[in-house]
């Protein structure tokens, strides 16, 4: 039976649970209204989702062992977006694995996705093109041949415009399975397509940037400054500039601090205010000079951080798209699992 819903949400912290298969951290890089919606389907095989994301933003990705994910635009008219440092234009096909990756986008990014297990795709491989497709890592970035690139476009619209306008018809049996069929046959022709290859700097700017995330990632909780990080990870000033700029779109430190404070108004919003303070979370995450941060936090968020600790985590607005005796925010990611 395929499965499938319609998410919208307006907080970007709250992203990472309506994603199943992948660890999702995604910070807008600009002041506005946050937007996304998702809409998801499941298959016995095949998991198939199709973002539009209201605000330039930059993420981190990294899809659950086991599975291989791929992504694209959706939009042939629109603008490029970087993953990996690579640029990655409507055409192409980002090869997302289980290693943490960098994507960054401008507004009004529309973006599909579609997984299934390494050993589904494995056996479809060998019954279609006779051959496992290759594991190389750096093969991140694919360009297919115009054809079956077109056909995916195609046919991934047309499954999330069934998704959105008459679901009942995805819970035919003899609907989905050819639709499911026919994703996975053009995935695999797409995947034959011609690798856009990291250079060797790429490669070595993709090492430093992990090794930079890792060393954030191992210290949450108190300030950071850009001669320690340097040493730390064993690169140069200049170098981790570089890398950043690439990867990220900026700087080492202002990647830092807005990703830290992302993660302090999701722990505010999440956090009892008769339990909590705001200085005990806010220096918990690393920011000891609460006037100034104070100040940055209004200008991001439009709201001081006393006022977020105050309001309820949002709960994403889910539109069920079969019947289901589960109340929406009840709807759980495993129930979108399927077997």
């Amino acid at each position: 039976m395929a499965l499938s819903r319609v998410v919208s949400i307006s907080d970007p912290s709250a992203c990472q649970a309506a994603i199943p298969f992948a660890d999702l951290a995604l910070f807008p890089t600009a002041k506005g209204n946050f937007h996304t919606e998702i809409t998801q389907i499941g298959t016995k095989r095949l998991w198939i989702q199709r973002f539009h994301v209201s605000l330039p933003q930059v993420n981190t990705l990294a899809v659950k062992p086991g599975r291989r994910s791929i992504g694209f635009l959706t939009q042939l008219d629109s603008s490029p977006f970087l993953h990996c440092g690579l640029e990655v234009s409507p055409g192409d096909i980002v090869v997302n694995r289980s290693d943490v990756v960098h994507q960054r986008s401008d507004a009004n990014l529309h973006y599909g996705t579609m997984s299934l297990l390494m050993d589904d795709l494995d056996a479809a491989a060998e019954a279609i093109i006779g051959r496992e497709l290759p594991r190389t890592p750096y093969k991140r970035v694919i360009r297919p041949d115009s054809a079956p690139m077109l056909r995916l476009l195609k046919l991934h619209r047309s499954v999330v415009q069934l998704a959105h306008d008459t679901p009942d018809v995805l819970e035919l049996p003899q609907v989905h399975r050819a639709l499911e069929n026919e994703l996975i046959h053009v995935m695999v022709r797409c995947l034959e397509g011609d690798a856009v290859e990291s250079t060797a700097g790429g490669r070595r700017h993709d090492t430093i940037i992990a090794r930079f995330e890792e060393f954030l990632e191992a210290n949450p909780d108190r300030p950071l400054y850009l001669t320690e990080i340097c040493a730390t990870i064993g690169v140069a000033e200049r170098t981790l500039r570089a890398s950043c700029e690439e990867h990220l779109g900026m700087g080492p430190i202002r990647y830092l601090n807005l990703r830290r404070m992302h993660l302090v108004r999701r722990a505010l919003l999440r956090s009892d205010p008769s339990k909590a303070t705001v200085t005990q979370i806010v220096t918990n995450h690393g920011f000891w000079e609460l006037g100034r941060f104070s100040v940055a936090y209004r200008m991001q968020f439009g709201e001081s951080p006393s006022c977020t600790l105050r309001h309820p985590a949002e709960q994403p607005e889910v539109h069920l798209n079969r019947p289901s005796s589960l109340t929406a925010t009840d709807l759980a990611v495993k129930d979108l699992q399927v077997a």
